[in-house]
């Protein structure tokens, strides 16, 4: 089983994201979004499990610092700000093959991490 976590490393949920995989000796792809933005192609797998309103952090400095609290933008919109601004993201986003979650999962995590174990790969 292998994940992937997108997010900061100043971002303690992503660090406690990134711990809870390590301690289950699960392998991990960190992508930190600090020194690399994930792609739109990416970033649209979570819009369309949870929605854009769901990837962005309301409670960021960043959105703050921008702005955004009464804007009004379309879904394609938000994706572009998303991909260029990515401190506005809710952070960890974690993906398994097809499974996505957005902040700390740990319930789900631990259905992956159960399901997984006798998959290939780990």
């Amino acid at each position: 089983m292998e994940v992937q976590v997108f997010g900061t490393r100043k971002s303690a949920d992503t660090r406690k994201a990134l711990r809870y995989f390590a301690e289950r000796r699960v392998k991990t792809h960190f992508v930190d979004l600090a020194e690399r933005a994930a792609s739109a192609g990416e970033l649209r797998r979570f819009v369309q499990r949870f929605g854009t309103a769901a990837l962005v952090d309301e409670r960021s400095k960043r959105y703050a610092e921008l702005g955004l609290r009464h804007a009004r933008h379309g879904d394609d919109r938000w994706l572009e700000l998303l991909v260029t601004e990515p401190l506005l993201l809710r952070m960890p986003l974690v993906r398994q093959q097809h499974r996505l979650t957005i902040g700390l999962a740990e319930g789900e995590w631990a259905s992956w991490v159960a399901g997984g174990a006798g998959g290939a790969g780990g």
